[in-house]
Formats: structure tokens, sequence, C-alpha cells
């Protein structure tokens, strides 16, 4: 029992929310738009927590090898760190995690195209493999986009662009304008949850030679960053809310500005890197409400 609550939290289960918030919220327009399909709605969501889980694994992997999470180290205790899991099973429920990905991903293709739409069918798996390459490669190998700054735009693509608009295709099948300050709205806060947690860990990850943008830019403008990144965010939603108006109730997700302010003064008055850490999970749940807000009052 003990093992088995070591490898749920190697999964990171308060990753998980924020994971499908870009599901929940295409599912909901296209269900505004009759093109919803309950099979398409469970197996994205089953497909991205997959995708989630399998980017936590290979998180602590990469940088329990590569000796980044250490005593220095101020965020939760990792598998490999802890000495809990060797890198041997670890890496061995990677490969075991990839399959499963992938089989959920073809699952979830076959459900939204079938034997039609050919050109749609190849984009997905092109999509599908991407993401599973993309769920790796942050912090495995040589070449790990997280230890290069880069890992803010991939998040801002997958769980912003690809999560709200490739999962509103797969309903569609097609592209529908509707979705694009949605879908750049959840990357923004994605990348902020992101951002958060590389100031958080700024000292120990510069240390360790992970250079994540928030060790290129300092402490100073990795904050100023993070503000333009919950700001924009916060003005691409009332964009939306006011071009696709129809009812008052279109705009109930605006109530989530109100945590999203009161987190960029934490943010913005506090000195302690580990005073941050709280502030992580705040940000993921309020992108979740907003999501979910934002959706279920565009159909309202």
């Amino acid at each position: 029992m003990k093992n088995i609550s070591i490898w749920i939290s190697t999964m990171r289960l308060r990753t998980l929310p924020l994971s499908v918030s870009g599901i929940i919220l295409a599912s909901c327009l296209a269900y505004y738009n009759d093109v919803f399909k309950w099979s398409i709605c469970i197996l994205a969501i089953l497909t991205t927590l997959s995708l989630q889980i399998l980017s936590n694994f290979a998180n602590d992997y990469g940088d329990g090898v590569k000796g980044t999470d250490n005593g220095d180290r101020i965020g939760p205790e990792r598998a490999i760190q802890s000495g809990k899991i060797t890198p041997k099973d670890l890496f061995n429920a990677i490969k075991i995690n990839v399959l499963i990905s992938i089989a959920l991903a073809l699952m979830l293709i076959f459900s939204a195209f079938g034997s039609k739409h050919v050109l749609l069918t190849l984009i997905f798996f092109s999509l599908g493999i991407a993401s599973v390459v993309a769920a790796m490669k942050y912090t495995m190998g040589n070449n790990a986009y997280g230890y290069k700054g880069m890992g803010d735009i991939f998040v801002f693509l997958f769980f912003g662009l690809v999560s709200v608009i490739g999962c509103y295709v797969l309903f569609a099948k097609q592209i529908d304008f509707v979705t694009f300050l949605p879908a750049c709205t959840i990357g923004l806060l994605s990348a902020g949850v992101l951002n958060l947690n590389n100031m958080r860990d700024l000292d120990s990850d510069k240390k360790s030679n992970k250079i994540t943008l928030a060790v290129k830019l300092g402490r100073k403008y990795s904050r100023t960053y993070h503000n333009i990144l919950i700001i924009l965010a916060i003005v691409l939603s009332g964009l939306f809310g006011v071009l696709y108006y129809t009812s008052p109730y279109n705009l109930i997700f605006m109530v989530s500005y109100v945590p999203l302010l009161i987190h960029l003064k934490t943010v913005n008055t506090n000195i302690e890197p580990k005073l941050l850490d709280p502030e992580l999970k705040k940000l993921a749940l309020t992108t979740v409400l907003l999501a979910v807000l934002m959706g279920v009052g565009y159909i309202l």
C-alpha cells in the first residue's frame, strides 16, 4: 500500500485538473455549437491525463538523474530525489505510460474521425506523437527544452492552443474562431503556473544549470513577465466575453479575476521564494475555475 502511495504521489495529482481545463472549455464550446460527443470528451480527458502523468514521471526522472532535484529545492520532495523509486523503475513506468498515451490517442482519433477525414487523422496522429515527445523532452535527455528556457512556449502551445483548439476540431472537424481567445487565455495562465514554479526554484535551478526562462530573466523581470501573463489572460478573456456576449451568464467567469488579482498582489509583495509554493495550487485551480465558468457561461 505504501508503494502505491509513492507512485500516486509521483503522478502529482494536483497538476491534473489544470491539464484538462482546456478540454472542458473546448467541450462546452462544442456543446453550444451542437457538435459535442461524449465519447470524444471522455477519451480526450483520459488522453490528456495520461500525457500529464507521463510528463510528471519524465520530469521527475530527468531532474532526478541530472541532480536538479536536490536539497536546495524548495518544492515537494520528488521520487528519485527521496530514493523511494529507483531511476530504472521510473523509466520503466515511463515506457508503459507512453504505450498507454499512444493507445488512448489512437482511440480518440478513431472516435472523432473514424475512417473519414484522412487528413485530420494524419494531423492529429502527428500531434499525438508530438505531445508524447514534448511530455518527455521537457527534462529528459541532453537537449531537454526545459533546460533551455523553452518550457513556457511548449506549455502555451500544448495546454492552450492544442488543448482548446485541437479538442474543438475533434468535435467539429473544423477550426472555429470562437476558440482562439479562450485557447490563448488558458495557455497564458498555464504558462503562468510554470513560470511561478520556476520562480520558486530559481536559485536551485541556477545552481544545477537548469536554465529556465525565470533563470534567464532573473527574479525581478520574471515577476514582471508573470504579471504580463496573468494580465494579458484577463484582457483576452474579457475581450472574449464582450465579443461573444449574448447574456449576463456569459460573463460569470469574471469572478475568477478576483483570485487572480489577489494572486498577483501576493507574487509582487513577497520576497521569499518558498511563499510562492502555495500560490501554484491557487493559480492552477483558478485557471480551472475560469475555464469551467467560461465554458458553462457560454452555454447558458
